[in-house]
């Protein structure tokens, strides 16, 4: 569902009115801005940096203590999300990271988040995208494994 943010809008910080530092978690160190495969994982909670086109919240639940009219996204797909099942297994613990990551592209490949995919890999061919997530630790999260399961499909 659009939310008509304007993704290369500078979002000014509380102090002096300037522009607010970027917090981005590029997976890539250094993108090729010719590849397909420029695709970005962020907190939601980071003010937009821009560069990465559309901001695409990843996430089932809606992050909390962000309100709807204040979000900096352009997209929610839910049905991308791991199932309320795995989420509540993995429960965010590390030792769980690898057997979570194999369950999760298993629901990749099945609908509805099949349909979300193909929707995030035609956005992707373009300038790249944003996934948003809430969660804390982005490198063993539901947009990590779906940022390498896209990066995957794309090469």
């Amino acid at each position: 569902m659009p939310l008509g943010h304007d993704p290369t809008e500078a979002v000014p910080s509380a102090d002096e009115g300037g522009e607010a530092p970027c917090f981005a978690h590029l997976v890539d160190d250094d993108p090729d801005p010719g590849d397909p495969a420029r695709i970005a994982v962020e907190r939601v909670y980071a003010p937009p940096c821009g560069g990465a086109g559309p901001r695409i919240l990843v996430d089932r639940l809606w992050p909390r203590g962000m309100a709807r009219d204040r979000a900096a996204l352009d997209e929610w797909l839910k049905d991308v999300a791991p199932s309320p099942e795995l989420r509540r297994w993995y429960g965010h613990e590390p030792a769980r990271f690898d057997e979570f990551a194999r369950r999760y592209r298993a629901e990749l490949a099945q609908p509805p988040a099949l349909e979300a995919v193909r929707h995030l890999l035609d956005l992707a061919r373009g300038p790249g995208i944003t996934l948003l997530t809430a969660t804390r630790d982005v490198e063993r999260s539901g947009a990590r494994v779906l940022r390498d399961h896209l990066v995957a499909t794309l090469s």
